[in-house]
């Protein structure tokens, strides 16, 4: 099943927050999930199948290739397995957290993404997605 849709959800100062019942579903039978670090200024939260055969594939990356070290540094050394309480619950770590600028926040958003879902603070969401329209209007408009 595909992780689809946005979902804005409260967060405690603690970083404790709900998972949406829709990425609940989409993660499958399993009470826990790997998150880590995004590549924009949010968090991606995988199942732990995907995550793992995504990081064997990184793993015989050529310590050579400096981009993809730089990658598996970003994504292995902020990855956490997180395990849901029995009502969807889950905290996220402090390093996270500041990562995805959550810290001090009350509302976070979660948003499908295929075959992963993104955890941002609902401003810089907010922000993002209005860019996001903006340049699909400009790859309209060169079409």
């Amino acid at each position: 099943m595909l992780f689809f849709g946005e979902y804005g959800v409260n967060i405690t100062a603690g970083g404790r927050v709900v998972i949406p019942k829709k990425i609940r579903e989409a993660l499958g039978k399993t009470k826990s999930f790997t998150l880590t670090k995004g590549f924009d200024p949010c968090l991606s939260g995988f199942r732990n199948e995907d995550w793992e055969k995504s990081a064997y594939e990184l793993m015989g990356v050529s310590v050579l290739e400096m981009k993809k070290m730089e990658i598996k540094r970003h994504l292995f050394s902020s990855a956490a397995l997180l395990e849901m309480d029995d009502q969807g619950r889950v905290v996220i770590p402090k390093n996270l957290l500041m990562y995805a600028n959550l810290i001090n926040k009350t509302e976070a958003v979660f948003i499908g993404v295929g075959t992963y879902f993104e955890i941002w603070a609902k401003d810089n969401w907010e922000t993002y997605k209005k860019e996001i329209e903006k340049n699909i209007k400009k790859y309209q408009s060169q079409s």
